[in-house]
């Protein structure tokens, strides 16, 4: 883990002392300040966003919690009460201390605040770690999943995007694809099979070896007998489906049928 950034507030020098020369030979600590006061406390907190604080509670200024009542510092270090009045114990986990120390306190009790408070820190850090990844991961997969909602199309020596909500129905034609859109048909080298796994896209239906349809663009599919069924599009086109994609077009009429409230 990277090193745990800290910083000492105590506004006695002999206590801060103390807390200083314990902490150096602790090789994952990194000292990063002192103050004697809680206004220095604010500035340096503000300044270089500790990971972890001993604070002590009384103070003539502003007292530990007055310091950490501040808006500004959110989210707020973990924290390592030190003070001699033990009345302060339930206020102090009350905003989420990770530990108390009385004074005057040995060096174990010190050593064990201070593994205590690694270990919260650790167990923070592999969570904002695992959530950036999730982060990661879920911005990947919906960049992937724009780029495969459209096919491209050459004209005239240019490149044309043609977005998957726009395509009407796409037809076979020979080794090349007719890409029927509002506006007009573009003729892209794919096979069919490979357009229908590009696009992904659960708004198309496979009704013929030859058609893929937008089924946005469906007017009315009537049943033909012999599990073939003709589809009326919006555009006027009128579009035969075979007998092989029977149960797919079963699934598409039953989900329309669910969703139409029929």
């Amino acid at each position: 883990m990277k090193k745990i950034r800290t910083l000492v507030v105590d506004d006695e020098p002999l206590a801060r002392a103390r807390i200083v020369k314990l902490l150096e030979p602790i090789d994952y600590i990194s000292l990063i300040g002192e103050c004697k006061n809680g206004s220095e406390a604010l500035r340096q907190m503000e300044e270089y966003r500790p990971d972890l604080v001993f604070l002590d509670i009384q103070m003539p200024d502003l007292n530990g919690f007055e310091v950490l009542s501040r808006e500004e510092f959110r989210p707020l270090p973990f924290i390592i009460f030190v003070t001699a009045y033990n009345q302060y114990a339930l206020k102090a986990f009350d905003v989420h201390a990770v530990d108390y120390l009385l004074k005057p306190y040995d060096d174990e009790r010190f050593m064990r605040a201070v593994e205590h408070a690694r270990q919260q820190i650790s167990l923070q850090q592999d969570a904002l770690l695992h959530q950036k990844m999730v982060n990661l991961l879920e911005t990947h997969q919906h960049e992937s999943s724009e780029a495969r909602q459209h096919l491209e199309a050459k004209e005239k020596g240019r490149t044309i995007l043609i977005k998957a909500f726009d395509i009407r129905y796409i037809e076979a034609e020979g080794n090349y694809l007719k890409v029927h859109t509002p506006e007009k048909a573009y003729l892209i080298r794919h096979t069919l099979q490979s357009v229908e796994e590009q696009l992904n896209n659960d708004a198309f239906l496979r009704i013929h070896r030859s058609l893929l349809l937008n089924t946005h663009f469906i007017r009315e599919a009537k049943y033909e007998g012999n599990n073939q069924y003709t589809f009326h599009m919006k555009d006027g086109r009128c579009l035969l489906s075979s007998r092989s994609y029977r149960d797919a077009i079963h699934q598409y009429l039953d989900d329309e049928k669910i969703r139409r409230g029929l």
